[in-house]
């Protein structure tokens, strides 16, 4: 696991004990890569007994399928065959670049709930307020979120959340979206009267926050605890196969891809 490839996993992991900490209701047990040595390689270190030669043969195999890429272009192609036999699908962030792109996605659903998508910071403990916190903080008028690195894939991150944060805020009214070298802004604003400014920093050494403001006063929200988010995720995508329910209105990821979109706006 330590050569991954993404230092943060090991660190948040060795403070977990396994089988414990793992979710009791699922288990991962066929993997595929577009380069076999990868799959492997990933096999070996998360414990998975079977690696396939091409990742339409997990189907009639597994009961649900974890699409781990965040290339969001290549989304649809991976996913239409598990989605046209009624497989269960987690799709990684973001589900599309375009709304155009996620409809067609949707609409291979074979029934409601089968396509899972989210950021899985939208479970983040960090990200939620109670509602005597919401009060404190009055009438939203303000979100800022910033997140590091590239505007396509990170920005989903802060995106989630702060929709789930701003429950009464109408529908958009106008954005505008700028760029500076490898740093992307967008703001939007809603007839409710809230404003969001989402900014993805590139290579800058940017947190990951929430800054949300309200008439009454204000509140700085700062992501710390991946494992637990992610594994919060999981449950949830599992728990809708196991009920066979919605977990993700999809209007709701339409409204994210429909962000993600207007910030690539030139």
């Amino acid at each position: 696991m330590i050569s991954c490839g993404f230092s943060v996993i090991p660190r948040y992991l060795e403070k977990q004990q396994f089988p414990k900490d793992a979710i009791a209701e699922a288990k991962v047990t066929h993997v595929w890569a577009q380069d076999k040595k990868i799959a492997t390689h990933i096999a070996k270190a998360a414990l998975i007994d079977n690696v396939v030669d091409h990742y339409t043969d997990m189907i009639g195999q597994v009961d649900g399928v974890l699409l781990a890429r965040d290339d969001a272009e290549m989304h649809y192609e991976f996913a239409a065959p598990f989605l046209k036999a009624g497989i269960p699908i987690y799709i990684d962030k973001p589900l599309a670049l375009s709304v155009a792109e996620a409809k067609q996605l949707i609409a291979l659903q074979q029934y409601p709930g089968q396509l899972f998508s989210c950021s899985a910071l939208r479970y983040a403990k960090e990200f939620k307020l109670s509602e005597s916190e919401l009060a404190q903080l009055g009438r939203l008028h303000h979100i800022h979120a910033t997140v590091p690195k590239d505007w396509d894939k990170y920005a989903v991150h802060v995106i989630e959340p702060l929709l789930l944060l701003a429950k009464k805020r109408g529908t958009i009214v106008r954005t505008q979206a700028w760029r500076n070298k490898d740093a992307t802004t967008l703001v939007a604003e809603y007839s409710e009267g809230l404003q969001v400014l989402v900014s993805t920093m590139g290579s800058s050494n940017a947190p990951l926050t929430l800054r949300v403001m309200g008439d009454l006063g204000w509140k700085d929200l700062f992501f710390q605890d991946s494992y637990s988010a992610f594994k919060s995720a999981l449950i949830e995508f599992v728990q809708g196969i196991l009920r066979k329910d919605v977990r993700i209105d999809p209007e709701f990821m339409l409204e994210v891809v429909n962000l993600i979109e207007s910030g690539r706006a030139p």
